[in-house]
């Protein structure tokens, strides 16, 4: 595409787009047309294939006319001098409930935003407002406390261009400040972060029957005795035993939920239990967060590797009565599109060791949709129709 059919083929907002977030101009190139941009991603994610030439084009034929899409960060940093990372977003490690432990975590989230990664936080593991800490004689502040934390480092870290960093804060349902969550936006709070209650089946089961809801935390938290029950927790390999801090009832929560999220549209809740259940890596990893808009559970140091196959593009024959999807050719994308995704895994940076393990290890790449709206008007199809 040259300089010219790209003038007339893009509108003024797609060509702002580019510029300013996925365009590279760098001492050792400048890229005059969107078709600069693909080959650099062609040409880059190919140089791990043993034959790089053919996959340099067949990369390039299905980024052509906007047919994959891939994320943000592979368009931005693929091929490109600037020290970041080809990953959309990250769930960051277990949180260690200590100060140095809180303040790594908050170190390692900093690092990844200003790499060009968005975030995912569970919470779950900070003491709950009010607890006494051992040794010092202090009393914790809470984990809605911490998230402020966050929350102030990634208004102030410009991640990547024009493209501030993104948050997903998670809590359990059954952790005691998880009110204080619930209603955090109401008061003006965590304004950088998503919000997501983590809720089990326990929950929604006492939900049903109208039961209390015990709040509980960690044991090992506490000094004395205290009733207790078994509880899995992040972090934990095995249940552990969790102090009852108080009860609720569950519906008396359940409506805080629903109420926050009809005036405020947050928090979002996360059926945690289920996700795990459908998790085909299960044996491996215990899911409790997601990407920042809440697309993709990920275990502590999970990344997305995201593109998007654009449905506009495999529609014959559009607007006519003959209008029809080629099935065979998102076939033939996706594999490629896959491979391609897979080759990003290789040719990354990545902010910290363990995300570049444990993306390494388990090879989770995200392969999705985009277009459906436009690709049904397309087609002559109503949404709602059979």
């Amino acid at each position: 595409m040259g300089e010219a059919e790209m003038s007339a083929s893009a509108t003024d907002i797609s060509r702002h787009v580019w510029e300013t977030k996925y365009r590279y101009v760098g001492r050792d190139a400048s890229e005059r047309t969107i078709a600069d941009t693909w080959r650099r991603i062609a040409r880059t994610l190919a140089a791990v294939e043993r034959n790089a030439p053919l996959w340099e084009e067949r990369f390039l034929s299905i980024l052509q006319d906007f047919k994959f899409l891939p994320g943000g960060r592979i368009h931005a940093g693929t091929g490109t001098s600037h020290n970041v990372t080809l990953f959309n977003c990250f769930v960051m490690g277990t949180i260690e409930d200590s100060i140095p432990g809180i303040f790594r975590s908050l170190q390692e989230a900093a690092v990844t935003m200003q790499h060009g990664g968005g975030i995912g936080v569970d919470f779950s593991t900070l003491r709950p407002r009010g607890t006494p800490a051992k040794g010092t004689g202090s009393i914790s502040s809470g984990a809605v406390s911490f998230m402020q934390i966050w929350d102030s480092t990634c208004g102030t870290i410009l991640s990547t261009g024009a493209r501030r960093g993104a948050m997903m804060a998670t809590l359990r349902c059954d952790h005691p400040d998880i009110e204080e969550f619930v209603t955090a936006k109401q008061g003006g709070q965590l304004r950088r972060f998503n919000l997501s209650v983590l809720v089990g089946d326990a929950f929604i089961a006492a939900v049903r029957s109208d039961a209390e809801w015990p709040l509980v935390f960690p044991a090992a938290a506490f000094e004395g005795n205290g009733v207790t029950v078994l509880r899995e927790w992040p972090g934990q390999d095995v249940p552990v035993p969790c102090r009852i801090v108080r009860q609720i009832g569950a519906r008396q929560l359940w409506k805080r939920i629903l109420r926050a999220t009809y005036d405020y549209a947050e928090p979002g809740v996360l059926f945690i239990d289920r996700i795990n259940r459908l998790n085909n890596l299960w044996y491996r990893e215990r899911l409790t967060a997601t990407n920042p808009c809440g697309e993709i559970p990920l275990p502590p140091y999970g990344a997305c590797d995201l593109g998007s196959l654009n449905l506009t593009r495999f529609v014959l024959s559009p607007f006519t009565a003959q209008a029809r999807v080629d099935f065979a050719a998102i076939e033939r994308t996706t594999h490629i599109a896959v491979r391609l995704l897979d080759n990003v895994i290789e040719a990354s940076r990545f902010p910290l060791a363990p995300q570049a393990e444990n993306a390494r290890g388990s090879r989770r790449v995200g392969l999705g949709i985009t277009g459906l709206a436009d690709a049904l008007i397309m087609l002559g199809l109503l949404y709602g129709s059979d």
